[in-house]
């Protein structure tokens, strides 16, 4: 007889019953450490995460506790770390013995392995060959190709989220000085439904909760995130409130370790023991792209519970208070039939219901997401439909309640507060025009998406980017790729090569900076930068080994040199200064956000910083009308990736050796794959109807595309728990499946969580 256990036999796969978190994240650790024979000084670099005179991790942007242990680093933070503070240098010899030609037939992982870039460098046409090159050379390149462009909408400045705010701030001055609002970054392919959807129900583009409201909580409600691989730190806190009775509650297509059962690597007793914690009370394997339906699934049972019990359930007072549309959105809510709601879910009536119960009889609820609910067409209004379920029973500003994204670069939501936003508003442009002598543009700039298209259409001459791998990280590399081609100039800042920064156009550079775990010496003497996590906490971020090479350069120090190279030295800015003190930098950010950075110098130098204005917190809502707003769910027409028989839905993954596009290694311990990435997650009943078989070879191929250039081929079939009609790959590998016009109709967010694509056995 055939023996039923999935995958067996498939290379490379292979059961892993073990908890998130203990002894495997410890051996993993080790490991990540000894691979990358890893600068420590003193044994202390990972000691010095996260603590208040230490640096921040340059991983997740999961906040610090106020009472700080021996060691706040987990797993992944821990490979970030040694990712960054290797001891391999990719030196102008390295340089020297590869093309660029051949080291795009590299593998990213081996691209980042060859360790940090140590020399200013420019490609070279004649050799095909990055060369050394000049600080005040690279500057004065990019200065004139900056000053001869026929537009100042021909330049793009991209920023990820690993920038501090003080160089952030810089960039967008940068960037503005120039006179353009093109700041594609990061936000835009993962967290821009929650700046464009949260505004319009709160008031404010970002969470409403503490840490501490996490203390007081009895129901947490999870959708579409894993924090055991993209914010460990998180599993802290879940266990935590798990071990003191509170419920929660899970909804994402795959069931993930982390959120099923955790062991804590700081508790002696479940390590001794072997134990672990349970997380999740209940997992709703929601279908991709279902999560909408489902929470407006939660809400009409919930109503109807309220109903049955004469009006006991909702908040009616604050819902009359502070809040507008409960009636328009209840009778959209009421009008779905349960069969729409269960087929558009995956779920039951019965597991809706059941979620329904829970949060009615909850005192705090927190609702936490991540980018399994923001990557979708319709996300930034999938948003604001949590947002509606959290004000049904006034769960926005008080203890224990409140909004929760889970934002992934640690410093990716500062960016965004200090200015790094294509669609700024009149009231900050307004700021910079009273603090600056020049006027700044006033028409919206280009996202991600609209970067790629002016690239692909001719239009941009000079590409900018801090720090990231813009071109692995966004959709459609087919056509990124060759887009990035077109570019007269790019300008990458970055630590270590990656595969963006080979797609040279007529010329390109690579300007090597310091990361977060060095020591940055200016003329002002020893500087700390600063960053802010998921819950609007800024802090100071000092490192402490130092530098890779003696040519690095800060990232406020090389957007400074290009700003001094393009203006001289008369200019209304004083680039030289603002790179030589980073207070001064501050001085400036609080002129232009006197509300949010009063004090900033002071307030920050304060052990564990200050939190930033959040009026939601204070039932105060920023909108038209002042009061939160329910918010009828946008479908963006007819779908026609549902309903065909033959098109599945695919969701993109991050590996737990993985942290973006960063690969550390070819691992994803947690779902038991090991030593390869070219896999796709299957039902098996999906599987069999098809006439395959787990460890099958297979070719996914996007659907409604007649080019035929959107496929991957030779990928490996494996079983896994997943609603039917639903697949899973991992990212980037799989971008190439997602078309670039395949986004959120609201926030061009790329749409890398639901992707229209047909499935057949490989043909050679």
């Amino acid at each position: 007889m055939a023996d039923r256990r999935p995958n067996v036999g498939v290379p490379g796969i292979h059961r892993y019953d073990n908890a998130a978190g203990g002894w495997g994240a410890l051996k993993a650790v080790a490991g990540a450490l000894s691979d990358q024979a890893t600068v420590i000084e003193g044994g202390k670099t990972l000691l010095r995460a996260n603590q208040p005179e230490g640096f921040d991790c340059p991983g997740c942007a999961w906040p610090d506790p106020k009472h700080t242990s021996s060691f706040e680093f987990c797993e992944n933070g821990a490979k970030a770390v040694a990712w960054e503070a290797t001891s391999k240098r990719a030196t102008p010899e390295v340089f020297a013995a590869h093309t660029v030609t051949e080291l795009l037939t590299w593998s990213d992982h081996a691209l980042e392995d060859l360790g940090r870039l140590t020399h200013p460098m420019a490609y070279d046409r004649a050799t095909d060959r990055y060369l050394p090159i000049a600080w005040d050379d690279a500057f004065a390149r990019t200065a004139d190709a900056l000053r001869t462009l026929d537009h100042p909408d021909q330049a793009e400045f991209y920023a990820s989220g690993r920038a501090s705010n003080e160089a952030a701030f810089l960039f967008q001055l940068l960037g503005r000085r120039v006179g353009t609002n093109n700041f594609p970054d990061c936000s835009n392919m993962c967290h821009e439904p929650t700046s464009v959807g949260l505004p319009d129900s709160i008031g404010m583009g970002k969470g409403s909760v503490t840490l501490e409201d996490f203390d007081h909580a009895d129901l947490i409600l999870s959708f579409g995130h894993n924090p055991g691989t993209n914010h460990p730190r998180m599993m802290t806190t879940l266990r935590d409130a798990s071990r003191r009775g509170a419920t929660i509650l899970a909804f994402n297509p795959l069931k993930e370790r982390a959120l099923e059962k955790f062991a804590a690597p700081q508790d002696p007793v479940e390590m001794a023991t072997l134990s672990s914690t349970p997380i999740a009370s209940a997992y709703y394997q929601v279908a991709i792209g279902g999560d909408a339906l489902a929470v407006q699934g939660i809400m009409k049972a919930v109503l109807a519970l309220d109903a049955e019990s004469q009006g006991t359930v909702l908040d009616r007072a604050f819902i009359a208070e502070h809040t507008e549309g409960f009636e328009m959105v209840k009778a959209v809510v009421e009008g779905l039939t349960w069969d729409e709601i269960e087929a558009g879910s995956g779920l039951s009536r019965g597991q809706i219901e059941e979620a329904a119960r829970a949060y009615a009889g909850a005192k705090a609820t927190i609702l936490c997401y991540g980018m399994g609910l923001t990557q979708h067409r319709n996300s930034s209004s999938t948003v604001q439909q949590l947002v509606n379920l959290l004000l049904l029973k006034g769960n926005i500003g008080r203890p224990g309640a409140g909004i929760c994204p889970l934002r992934g670069h640690s410093n990716v939501q500062g960016d965004r507060t200090v200015g790094i936003w294509e669609k700024p508003s009149a009231a900050f442009l307004d700021s910079m025009d009273r603090v600056f002598a020049f006027k700044s543009p006033r028409d919206h700039g280009h996202t991600v998406v609209e970067t790629i298209a002016a690239m692909e259409a001719g239009q941009t001459r000079v590409f900018v980017g801090l720090g990231g791998n813009f071109a692995v990280a966004a959709p459609d590399p087919t056509r990124t790729f060759a887009a990035m081609r077109k570019v007269g100039l790019s300008v990458h800042v970055a630590t270590k090569l990656n595969r963006t920064h080979l797609l040279h156009g007529a010329e390109s550079l690579l300007l090597p900076c310091l990361g977060r775990t060095e020591i940055d010496v200016q003329a002002g003497g020893r500087q700390a930068v600063t960053v802010e996590d998921s819950m609007s906490m800024v802090h100071a971020s000092r490192g402490l080994n130092a530098p890779a090479s003696d040519q690095l350069k800060s990232e406020p120090a090389i957007i400074a040199g290009i700003g001094a190279a393009l203006f001289g030295p008369d200019d209304v800015v004083d680039w030289p200064g603002l790179a030589g003190n980073y207070d001064k930098i501050r001085d400036l950010i609080e002129a232009v956000f006197p509300e949010a950075f009063a004090d900033y110098n002071a307030r920050v130098r304060q052990p564990g910083g200050f939190r930033l204005p959040v009026p939601p917190s204070e039932r105060v809502w920023k909108t038209p009308s002042g009061k939160a707003q329910f918010l009828v769910h946008r479908h963006d027409g007819q779908d026609a990736r549902r309903g065909q028989a033959d098109v599945l839905l695919l969701t993109t993954l991050r590996s737990h050796d993985q942290y973006n596009t960063t690969i550390y290694g070819q691992n994803d311990r947690y779902r038991g794959v090991f030593g390869r990435r070219d896999v796709v997650f299957a039902h098996p009943d999906d599987i069999a109807a098809r006439g395959l078989k787990a460890g099958d070879r297979i070719d996914l191929t996007a659907a409604f595309d007649d080019t035929g250039r959107r496929a991957v081929r030779g990928f490996t079939l494996v079983e896994r728990d997943i609603p039917r009609g639903c697949l899973a790959a991992y990212y980037p590998e799989a971008n190439v499946l997602v078309a670039l016009e395949d986004h959120d109709r609201r926030s061009g967010t790329p749409a890398y969580k639901s992707v229209p694509v047909r499935l057949a056995a490989h043909a050679g």
